[in-house]
């Protein structure tokens, strides 16, 4: 059975991870975090002392990623040559290398055929800002999840304190829109819905409703098996 891909783009901040790892549990699909990919160029090149605008180096870290991602009751772990390095990757700082190191179209190209390599059967859910446009073209259901900068930056706070950061509000909301400019702006892979996308606005939506929601549109669109 040829591996069927759904595909959730979006912002950072509109849910994107929570919807994806509860759709893969739900459907028993294999997950693909490709914005942890990005983060761990950046993050590799950080403790390399390399820095995100040397675009040769921080591509040839890309082309020999040692990264491998594992489920975990909390979420998806994050291993990095070895070692785990989920919450440094997931930190504002690893977010500003995420978006940095994206920009650079070689690296872009060096990671585009692992991801691409993940889809096995029975399925992929491939989440990420260009699965839908450039990854996963042929997508037969593309999610385009959006919410207001405000309802990002707030939920990305509350995200943070429970990981023990004490970070502003003001502070969070600035880097979250300075990332929506670049990831919007950028020549290679912006970050835009395909045309062919549903767009899902989170912003007065639980999670349950967002997860919901989208798991209406995948029975209909037929994309859910009776074995799993």
């Amino acid at each position: 059975m040829e591996a069927v891909v759904i595909c959730v783009d979006g912002p950072s901040g509109s849910g994107k991870g929570t919807l994806s790892q509860r759709l893969a549990e739900a459907l028993n699909y294999h997950l693909l975090d490709s914005g942890a990919l990005y983060r761990v160029v950046g993050y590799a090149a950080l403790v390399n002392g390399i820095d995100w605008a040397d675009t040769e180096s921080v591509t040839q870290i890309a082309r020999s990623l040692d990264v491998s991602f594992h489920s975990a009751e909390a979420g998806v772990r994050v291993t990095y040559a070895g070692d785990d390095v989920t919450e440094a990757v997931r930190s504002v700082r690893g977010g500003e290398g995420a978006s940095a190191v994206a920009a650079i179209p070689s690296v872009r190209e060096a990671l585009l055929s692992r991801q691409r390599e993940l889809a096995c059967s029975p399925g992929l859910i491939a989440d990420g800002r260009d699965m839908g446009t450039v990854v996963f073209p042929e997508s037969p259901l593309k999610i385009f999840l959006e919410a207001s900068a405000l309802a990002r930056a707030q939920r990305r706070q509350s995200q943070l304190q429970q990981q023990g950061e004490d970070v502003s509000l003001p502070r969070l909301l600035e880097a979250i829109e300075a990332r929506d400019l670049r990831d919007r702006t950028r020549s290679v892979s912006p970050l835009v819905p395909a045309e062919d996308a549903v767009v899902v606005d989170s912003t007065t939506m639980s999670a349950d409703e967002v997860f919901a929601h989208v798991m209406s549109l995948v029975t209909q669109k037929g994309l859910v098996h009776s074995d799993g």
